[in-house]
């Protein structure tokens, strides 16, 4: 979300931003959309003048016996016309509303132009890919060997892109989401919160996942979206607040389920658990001013390099391009960790600063300390990890070439201290 009035100040820059993201000028027509909105407030206002006036004329007449059936006629005249200017000033306000939500947020200046991923920028890379004397397996071959995955069994229940993790694997599921939990709360300074994970549309709103995005949500019966990510109910807990700046930033963590239909997806990763209707992550989210949000995002990146570092799992840092961020960034930082399987990196966090977009969108507010007005905060969300893909990473960068999988020596204290993962 944006504001209004500097968009009517700072148009070439608008444009410019929503240019690196692929998306045509839009300030003239926002600006004009603005100005019929003033100009339909201050005959608004013009009417309601006239109306009071004329209604203590008629009372100033009644007190002197005097006819007022002119002056009626006029009060209900200006009411009828007042009536009318209100609902056309409620309309434009909507299309506003409206006009704004669907733009995304604009690329920070260090972001690189693009239309795509192939444009993204790698920082650093850590740790090397693991040689293998053996041809290295795919975690759905991994799994199925093991007798421990079963992806006909989730497809008969619920159809494609599900699975059934159990045994020694659905434990190690647990033990990552764990592990990170333990981690993010003990040593990174995250609050853990257990959040609803289900929705009302303006939550959703406030994170930017809607309107734009609802083909990719599944939507109860009862109007309330199941959520794609932890961020939606995490960041939305100071929905509408007015915060000190002395309690900020805020961090909180999550381990939750989530859901995305996966629109746009068709045809891509078809096998395996890399892109699911159903999977779980561990979210991050700050809280934070102006002036941090910058520093948290490095922090944020950190405290999820520290999860893949702890589990030596080569990784590594890109920088997304203009075109390659999500909604809601102005920049961001995606994780990629080595696939053995696939030969190649895959996404496994992506961490994002959105500046103040959401907070506008949330209405979510501080005190600058020793300051009567208020600013917006600025959010800012990441993985810590995707449990999925991070239990993906796992097996195929420890499996064995008669199909075991050595387990992590940083998750054996939640694997009972049991080294390998056998066939059941």
């Amino acid at each position: 979300m944006f504001d209004v009035k500097w968009v009517r100040e700072n148009p070439d820059s608008f444009d410019s931003g929503l240019a690196r993201r692929g998306i045509a000028p839009k300030a003239a027509a926002l600006v004009d959309l603005d100005q019929r909105r003033r100009k339909l407030i201050a005959s608004t206002q013009e009417l309601q003048e006239q109306r009071n006036q004329v209604s203590k004329q008629v009372g100033a007449s009644k007190k002197l016996g005097e006819s007022v059936e002119t002056l009626v006629g006029q009060v209900v005249a200006l009411k009828a016309r007042l009536r009318d200017s209100e609902r056309e000033l409620r309309k434009i306000e909507r299309d506003i509303q409206s006009f704004l939500l669907q733009l995304p947020n604009l690329p920070e200046g260090e972001v690189p132009d693009g239309e795509d991923g192939t444009s993204n920028v790698e920082v650093r890379r850590v740790g090397k890919p693991r040689e293998y004397d053996f041809a290295a397996k795919q975690h759905f071959d991994l799994g199925e060997t093991l007798g421990q995955m079963d992806f006909d069994a989730a497809a008969q229940m619920a159809g494609a892109r599900f699975v059934v993790v159990s045994g020694q694997l659905a434990r190690l599921e647990r033990a990552l989401a764990s592990f990170m939990l333990d981690l993010h709360t003990g040593s990174h300074g995250y609050r853990e919160i257990n959040p609803p994970y289900m929705v009302r549309d303006t939550a959703l709103i406030g994170t930017g996942q809607l309107p734009k995005f609802s083909d990719d949500l599944f939507c109860t019966t009862d109007d309330r979206w199941l959520i794609p990510t932890a961020e939606v109910p995490l960041t939305n807990l100071v929905y509408g607040q007015v915060l000190n700046e002395s309690i900020l930033p805020l961090r909180y963590t999550a381990h939750t389920p989530c859901f995305r239909s996966e629109a746009g997806a068709a045809g891509k990763d078809t096998k395996g658990m890399m892109r699911v209707h159903q999977f779980s992550k561990v979210e991050m989210v700050s809280i934070t001013t102006a002036k941090r949000s910058s520093d948290e995002l490095e922090r944020m990146t950190n405290c999820a390099e520290t999860v893949l570092k702890k589990l030596k799992l080569p990784y590594r840092v890109m920088l997304l391009s203009s075109g390659d961020m999500g909604f809601s960034a102005q920049k961001t930082y995606d994780l990629e960790v080595w696939i053995p399987g696939e030969g190649r990196y895959r996404e496994i966090s992506s961490c994002s600063n959105c500046g103040d977009f959401q907070a506008r969108r949330m209405g979510s507010r501080y005190r600058p300390n020793g300051l009567r007005e208020l600013s917006f905060v600025h959010t800012l969300n990441g993985s810590g990890l995707a449990v999925g893909r991070a239990l993906v990473a796992v097996m195929e960068n420890y499996q064995n070439s008669d199909g075991t999988i050595k387990i992590p020596d940083v998750l054996r204290p939640y694997m009972g201290d049991a080294e390998t993962i056998r066939i059941d």
